[in-house]
């Protein structure tokens, strides 16, 4: 598998990291390997095992037809290495909003504030480059470290789904956070 993040240009430059064009199909190895991985899957809640020939499907019908779904590939600056995705889901055209979907694959990048940055420019080039409006994202309560990181950006907790999803033999929250547009243009002074 190359891994050569000078084959595609960057698309979103930060300061310890890039994202560049995600759904590549050299790469749909790794991204199943991060969805199968244990920790990952407990806090996503992915229940059923994920192989590159789904990842492969799953991108070949998302280039049909107006996007539901952008996704990036998270590039770690210094070690030149791909170490997760980030992008929008449930894209709504029409009503400016969309839902963030990250995963730092590579477990070492975990808590090191990598994740807030490669949220923080997926939330900025939502507002001022596709022209959202809101921007949320749905987390379990388990979840702490995705909760933190939405707060670190400014979000705030809408909704709580009580007892919603079944996790090690008991029920726990989902939270729904969002930030609109002008939130966003203060806090981003902080973080970008």
């Amino acid at each position: 598998m190359n891994l050569e993040k000078e084959e595609i240009r960057t698309f979103i430059s930060g300061k310890n990291v890039d994202l560049l064009p995600g759904d590549n199909l050299d790469h749909i190895n790794l991204y199943a390997k991060w969805d199968n991985d244990q920790e990952t899957r407990h806090y996503a809640r992915n229940v059923f095992p994920t192989t590159p020939e789904d990842y492969k499907k799953w991108i070949e019908e998302e280039k049909t037809g107006t996007p539901s779904e952008i996704n990036f590939e998270i590039w770690h600056k210094a070690d030149k290495k791909l170490i997760g995705h980030v992008g929008f889901n449930h894209i709504n055209w029409s009503d400016r909003n969309a839902n963030i979907d990250m995963v730092i694959g590579e477990p070492e990048y975990r808590s090191k504030n990598i994740g807030t940055e490669a949220a923080a420019l997926i939330v900025d080039y939502g507002f001022n480059e596709l022209n959202m409006f809101k921007i949320g994202c749905d987390v379990y309560n388990i979840n702490v470290g995705s909760w933190k990181v939405a707060e670190k950006l400014g979000m705030q907790r809408e909704l709580v789904y009580k007892e919603t999803s079944w996790v090690d033999g008991k029920y726990v929250d989902a939270y729904e956070y969002c930030i609109f547009l002008d939130e966003w243009k203060e806090k981003r002074k902080e973080l970008l």
